[in-house]
């Protein structure tokens, strides 16, 4: 679905989901949209490479929650099932403790439940209920993830003031659970979701509890190819309807006349805009496209003194081989996961790190050669707030992962390394411009969301609009998604498309009202 030119011009900054979703509802809208992207790929950090025959995601891995964009695929005339090749796993990914316990989570509910009595029988039988209270929860949130929080009276709406009382704002993710399970693995089982914010379980809102619910009621899927798959699909369908996507070609500066922005500048010369969507790293793109000045609400000072989330330590290793023993995703949990929070907390580097391991070529053989694997192995560790020196510490740190990866997947792993990659926190800093190397962007604590967070129509200026991790409703796939849909409908509005012709179902704005 495409509407005919009508004179509106929309530039996005960065070719992540966020703003290739964006780009794709304007042009479906009818604006003249132009994405300019700083690399050589689309995606963000949700880009891979390939090397030596093995190809990787950057970042994420895990896809959860697939209506969303189906939504926007819609909108544009597509069907998102027949562009990407979405496998549904089952399990969905297994926990292994130091010890060696494991729990494989499944939607299966009689399965799942027979997984919790296995780390405490005590607590199994209330397996069902939390999750059934978990959906009520999310169907009264889901709303607000829909709509935009422009001014403080938006926090005040029918929406919010329905769903305070499920949302327990006061408690943690980890105090919430307490209600539900005495056994502090089975909710480590059931909270180690938070990492997806880049937050400890301990510390992040309740409200995150639904993204146990997002996975067991909504599946966690692989998309055949990586999950790059998914921003190639949305460039491809984009360049098809018409959009311009100029890789390599950094935003440098956007133009005013007075409040509002005009244009974009870059190497190659000035884009007029009606609309800027901006989908680069926030703290990290924000101050170099708009000077300190013109911002009285995200100064430079303010972005400083904000909180950030955690940081990765990452390790992309293609194998010879089969792992055919190790799921397709494994998180191999701490023996003392407080201070292994607690040092993340300070910005180091783990002494005893919890390692999240994928090995999806139990499920997608496109990845690897024939008879060989990729392993993408992700270590949560402190931004760089903290004091490490990643570039001296790296290639003993990677040791210390390898060691722990062969020790706990009973599989010696060194011997069998084709190729790899490594990146630190340092170097997602460098290399991706990621303020801090806060690869989940801002902390998601109860002053830096909703209407505390940048919003998707930014205020410090007129015309120019945020998607992505740094705005609401934060970062994870569906929620950028979700911004996108956002940004593009505030955008749209101000350029006077009719809210129709994008399509997006009109739910988030009745909600709203």
């Amino acid at each position: 679905m495409m509407n005919d030119p009508v004179g509106r011009r929309a530039v996005v900054i960065g070719a992540g989901p966020g703003g290739l979703a964006s780009a794709m509802l304007l042009r479906a809208a009818g604006a003249d949209v132009t994405v300019l992207e700083r690399s050589d790929r689309v995606g963000g950090r949700t880009a891979g490479f390939t090397q030596d025959g093995f190809t990787f995601d950057y970042g994420p891995t895990f896809y959860l929650y697939p209506q969303v964009l189906r939504e926007i695929f819609a909108a544009c005339g597509r069907d998102l099932d027949a562009e990407v090749d979405l496998r549904r796993l089952d399990p969905m990914y297994r926990l292994q403790f130091d010890d060696g316990r494991t729990f494989d989570a499944t939607a299966d509910i009689d399965r799942l439940t027979a997984e919790a009595a296995r780390l405490s029988p005590e607590d199994a039988p209330n397996v069902r209920r939390y999750l059934e209270t978990n959906a009520t929860k999310f169907d009264s949130f889901i709303p607000i993830l829909q709509r935009p929080f422009l001014g403080l009276g938006d926090l005040m709406r029918r929406d919010m003031l329905a769903a305070l009382p499920n949302l327990r704002p006061w408690s943690s993710v980890d105090t919430d659970l307490k209600r539900w399970f005495r056994d502090p693995d089975l909710r480590l089982a059931f909270s180690f979701q938070s990492k997806y914010l880049g937050m400890s379980p301990f510390k992040c809102p309740s409200l995150f509890t639904i993204i146990a619910h997002v996975e067991y009621g909504h599946g966690v899927f692989h998309p055949i190819g990586g999950c790059n798959a998914i921003p190639q699909a949305m460039a491809r369908i984009a360049t098809e309807m018409g959009v311009d996507i100029r890789l390599s070609e950094p935003a440098e500066e956007i133009g005013f006349d007075g409040r509002r922005a005009t244009s974009v500048r870059t190497k190659t010369g000035t884009i007029p805009a009606d609309a800027v969507v901006v989908n680069g790293d926030f703290a990290g793109t924000i101050p170099s496209l708009i000077p300190d000045a013109r911002r009285k609400r995200w100064t430079d000072a303010r972005i400083a003194a904000k909180k950030y989330s955690c940081s990765t330590f990452m390790l992309y290793l293609g194998i010879e081989g089969r792992l055919d023993d190790l799921a397709h995703h494994t998180i191999f949990m701490s023996d003392d996961y407080q201070e292994n929070i607690r040092e993340i907390d300070a910005g180091l580097a783990p002494e005893e790190p919890t390692i999240y391991v994928q090995n999806a070529g139990v499920t997608d053989p496109t990845l690897a050669p024939e008879g060989h694997s990729t392993l993408y192995i992700l270590v949560p560790t402190g931004n760089l707030s903290g004091k490490v020196d990643w570039p001296a510490i790296a290639p003993a740190y990677r040791e210390k992962v390898l060691d722990r990866v062969s020790r706990l997947s009973g599989h010696d792993i060194r011997p069998r390394i084709r190729t790899e990659r490594m990146l630190t926190p340092a170097d997602w800093q460098a290399q991706m411009g990621i303020h801090r190397g806060a690869t989940f962007n801002l902390a998601h604590n109860l002053g830096q969301m909703l209407h505390f967070r940048p919003r998707n129509r930014f205020e410090d200026v007129d015309g120019v609009y945020l998607t992505g991790g740094g705005t609401h409703p934060g970062s994870g796939l569906p929620t950028i998604f979700e911004s996108a849909k956002i940004a593009a409908r505030l955008a749209g509005d101000d350029m006077g498309l009719d809210p129709a012709d994008y399509a997006i179902p009109d739910r988030e704005r009745e909600a709203a009202e």
